[in-house]
Parts: C-alpha cells; structure tokens; sequence
C-alpha cells in the first residue's frame, strides 16, 4: 500500500450495519495491496485516473466510472494520471476492516 487515504462515511455510527460506505483518495503513485476477500465491492469513481485491477485483467476507469469487484476475486485499486484518484466503495460491515 502506499499513499492511500480511508474515511469512513456511512456505517454503524450513522445507522448502516450492514454495510460501510468508505471513501479513499490514492495520491500520486498511490495503490491498495493486491488482496482476495469473500464479499464484494461495489464502486464509484468520484474523480482521477486510475486502474482497477481484477483478477489478473486491468480496467482503467476516471471520474464518473462504476464498477463492482465480485467476491473472492485478487483485486487492487492504483492511481494513473497526475490528479489524485479518489473513489468512494461499499462493502458489507466484515469487510471494512
């Protein structure tokens, strides 16, 4: 992982126990680990380039883009471009960890 950002905008504390609504923003270079987890994510791009690798295949997505990473799939978030890659994800509550 490196220059990567979590806040936690939905969740227990607003009333969501189910799952979590998390927002990351990647700085330049920035990616999440390479990791495989049961659930899956379901995301929005809210701004920035960046590719979203999915087992084994990269899919470059920008502002505006969706996407949904299934369950039990290697997967990794990385930020192209020069502007910081910033996307909101839901997952259920085991997966915010």
């Amino acid at each position: 992982m490196k220059n990567v950002e979590k806040q936690v905008l939905i969740g227990g504390d607003q009333g969501w126990d189910s799952h979590v609504m998390r927002m990351f923003t990647l700085g330049k270079d920035g990616y999440s680990p390479k990791h495989t987890h049961p659930w899956a994510h379901v995301v929005y791009i809210v701004k920035g380039e960046g590719v979203i690798f999915i087992d084994g295949v990269d899919y470059p997505v920008s502002g505006d883009s969706v996407a949904v990473v299934p369950g039990g799939k290697e997967h990794q978030f990385t930020q192209k471009g020069k502007d910081e890659f910033v996307f909101m994800c839901i997952v259920p509550t085991e997966g915010d960890v």
